[in-house]
């Protein structure tokens, strides 16, 4: 008497099981990548891909060597504040444009941003567009 094997091995795979997997776990990683901060940024400021905008502003540069400029006019930092209202028309619509060389001191910066927050001034760091 002859047994035959009625169960065969099928040589076939899914994968279905497979791609449910690798899908649930790229949205895993996703996720937590996107929760991730670096506390150490290698970063080259200023440049950006930002559009030119004409306007009047009132415009102060800090050079490298840290000396303030309004408009065209060189300025102590005592007097810095003095001149940028000066140089206002209307301070509703007043813009401060900043114009910070990348190797100016991060105080520098602050003290413009601290003169146009205390006379509620809007104020636009200015970035050189690549």
């Amino acid at each position: 008497m002859e047994l035959k094997r009625r169960s065969k091995v099928s040589a076939e795979f899914s994968m279905s099981s497979m791609t449910d997997i690798v899908f649930l776990l790229l949205i895993f990683f996703m996720l937590a990548s996107t929760l991730v901060t670096s506390s150490a940024l290698d970063l080259t400021l200023p440049s950006s891909d930002g559009t030119v905008i004409n306007r009047k502003d009132v415009v102060v540069n800090i050079s490298p060597d840290e000396r303030f400029s309004v408009e065209n006019d060189i300025v102590s930092e005592a007097e810095l504040e003095r001149a940028i209202i000066n140089k206002i028309v209307d301070p509703k619509e007043a813009v401060i444009l900043l114009r910070a060389d990348k190797s100016v001191s991060y105080e520098k910066i602050v003290l413009v941003m601290d003169i146009a927050y205390r006379n509620k001034l809007k104020m636009v760091a200015a970035t050189d567009p690549k």
